[in-house]
């Protein structure tokens, strides 16, 4: 069974997934599209509704991005916001100009009765973006409300369930636009069906259509993304799944244990590919950062094809891609769309004419984890910090020797322990050590010592793409850095890393 789903078409805002999120947090399914999809195409989807998204864009521009104007002879609703305001106004008749005035950040919205602003008080507070207004009411259009600088913030058609907003519902700050998007999925007459309950059974059920009697290899790291997606299949398919985990070496304190130990308790078909020996051979005497990564990339590759080869032949590869992975690779400013290759493993599909299989590609990281409670993965699988690809390579700064990954290996596995027994773990995006190349002069037992320093870092973000720097307790700081130089050999020095990202990163390489 199809879930009743609204459609979101994509002019380039930053908030275009969230509209997505704010849909699916009601139980109804939502997928974005780029501004330019065909007419026929929509309507292949059905959609109960469409949401037109903000954009950077003005209407007025040469190149401005438009949609098929079909899409308003559907008789579906449709609703408008920020740039969608614009949109509407360009195919209605009304007008939108620059203003001398540009209105960002906090408003006051004065509302008036109208189906989209149901059960909202007089005066709300509302989050404006934007430098244009409209000038002219488009033709058979009212005014819902206005705030002191928009005296057009929300305009309803008179006659058809087409609405449009100056503001930014999706956005948090927004206080009650969760209930305005409510409003107008009740107004699509939108079933709340999509649950992860719904989506295990349909995803197992298409997984066994598509696949039918081919095996599926899966490359697992012992993440949420990875394992999810093979529990997944695993349900739907069981012993024509092969997981492959490949240890590089670059993982945490006995991670590779750990992971193994875990996929045996989940009942998972995992091959164990130790190759840290070639990973390091690769690595020595190799320090410029990006030079390490296409190492691990390819001899990846390599290490994973050779196992795949003893294991069989396999008629599709399995991927815990992620839907904001295609969101982001959506262009708004052409007509094609363009997908970036997300691969775990890159450039297998094409060498190894294998299908993929991606059961994740529609759903935002808390769906994930919401869905691998439902499957049974246990809660600190699910809530594991990010961990990065090429794993220590980049939190080891300079080359990489067997020594060194021990040092750092042991300093982190103390970080992370008193983290948790803070009971900050699952509240902090990441926490880890760094080993510097840098050494210097301390003194033990009165004794000279010349040795390296660790940097600390921890992160507050949401999704990686801005982060700040945790005010960790100093008295926290001052037992991890007493641990790491009494327990660790070959550190006498312990630093606090306090940059932003921007403009720094939050991996140091």
């Amino acid at each position: 069974m199809k879930n009743d789903m609204i459609l979101v078409l994509d002019f380039g805002s930053q908030y275009t997934q969230l509209i997505a999120r704010r849909v699916r947090e009601l139980n109804i399914y939502s997928e974005v599209h780029p501004f330019s999809m065909k007419l026929a195409d929509i309507k292949a989807l059905n959609p109960k509704g469409i949401i037109l998204s903000g954009s950077p864009s003005s209407i007025y521009e040469k190149d401005a991005p438009i949609p098929d104007k079909g899409i308003f002879e559907l008789k579906i609703p449709v609703l408008g916001i920020c740039y969608g305001m614009q949109v509407i106004s360009h195919f209605f008749g009304g007008k939108v100009a620059g203003s001398k005035h540009r209105e960002y950040g906090f408003a006051e919205l004065h509302v008036k009765k109208n189906p989209l602003l149901a059960g909202l008080k007089a005066k709300e507070q509302v989050w404006m973006s934007h430098g244009d207004k409209m000038t002219a009411m488009p033709k058979n259009f009212e005014a819902a409300a206005f705030t002191s600088g928009s005296k057009y913030a929300v305009i309803s058609h008179k006659k058809e369930n087409i609405f449009a907003v100056q503001f930014h519902p999706e956005v948090v700050h927004t206080k009650n636009g969760k209930k305005i998007i409510s409003n107008f999925a009740k107004i699509c007459k939108a079933k709340r069906d999509w649950t992860a309950e719904s989506y295990i059974n349909t995803t197992i059920a298409e997984i066994r259509k598509e696949v039918g009697n081919k095996k599926v290899v899966c490359g697992v790291s012992g993440g949420v993304d990875s394992t999810v997606a093979a529990i997944l299949i695993n349900k739907a398919i069981g012993k024509q799944l092969v997981n492959v985990f490949v240890n590089n070496g670059l993982l945490r304190l006995n991670e590779e244990k750990r992971v193994m130990a875990m996929y045996k308790k989940l009942g998972l078909n995992v091959r164990y590919a130790d190759a840290e020996e070639g990973f390091l051979k690769r690595l020595a005497g190799v320090a410029e950062p990006e030079r390490k990564r296409k190492i691990i990339g390819n001899y990846f590759i390599e290490v994973f094809e050779k196992n795949i080869k003893k294991l069989g032949t396999f008629g599709y590869l399995a991927q815990g891609t992620l839907y904001p992975d295609l969101i982001e690779s959506v262009s708004v400013k052409g007509p094609s769309v363009t997908i970036k290759s997300h691969h775990n493993v890159g450039g297998l599909p094409e060498k190894m004419n294998m299908k993929l299989v991606e059961p994740l590609k529609f759903l935002f990281k808390d769906e994930v984890r919401e869905i691998g409670r439902k499957l049974g993965i246990p809660e600190e699988v699910l809530m594991r910090q990010p961990f990065p690809g090429p794993g220590l390579a980049v939190r080891l700064l300079g080359d990489i020797t067997k020594d060194k990954l021990e040092i750092l290996k042991r300093a982190d596995d103390i970080i992370v322990e008193e983290i948790k027994k803070a009971g900050l773990y699952y509240t902090i995006w990441q926490t880890f050590g760094v080993l510097l190349p840098v050494k210097t002069v301390g003194v033990m037992g009165d004794k000279r010592t010349y040795e390296n320093v660790l940097a600390i870092r921890a992160v507050h973000s949401r999704d990686g793409m801005t982060a700040e720097w945790v005010k960790l307790p100093y008295e926290l700081l001052g037992t991890i850095s007493s641990r790491v130089i009494n327990e660790v050999k070959g550190i006498n020095r312990v630093v606090y890393d306090i940059s932003n990202k921007p403009p720094a990163t939050i991996e140091w390489e």
